[in-house]
């Protein structure tokens, strides 16, 4: 098993930016890729960005590109998410997870743990 808490979120005006921390604790050493998904309000969970652990390989969802960077620090067994020039319809919250098995995948179905989330609200 392995333990993901997220950090950073909060409330900040549109054009703002906000920086995510997720760190993660025990069997880290399986740990292949991790991502980041967020929810909004009646929507479903959506994939936002993806980072293998060893070779830090990147991948975005469209709506992110551009804007979001994600990122890890090996040996703090920390993941982040910087984001900039934040709109609205980024208010979501936003999940942490990882995945044990080859692969970056944009479905949640395909991870293996998820954090409790943090939020994340931009104000017009």
């Amino acid at each position: 098993q392995v333990q993901l808490v997220e950090s950073g979120g909060g409330l900040v005006q549109a054009g703002g930016s906000l920086r995510l921390s997720c760190a993660a604790s025990g069997r880290t050493f399986s740990i292949y890729t991790m991502a980041w998904f967020r929810q909004a309000p009646g929507k479903e969970r959506a994939f936002v960005a993806a980072i293998t652990w060893s070779g830090g390989n990147t991948y975005y969802a469209d709506s992110v590109k551009g804007r979001f960077t994600i990122s890890r620090d090996n040996a703090k067994n920390t993941m982040y998410l910087q984001m900039n020039s934040l709109k609205p319809e980024d208010t979501a919250v936003y999940y942490c997870a990882a995945r044990f098995t080859r692969g970056i995948p944009i479905i949640q179905r395909e991870y293996d743990g998820w954090g409790q989330g943090t939020q994340v609200t931009v104000s017009s």
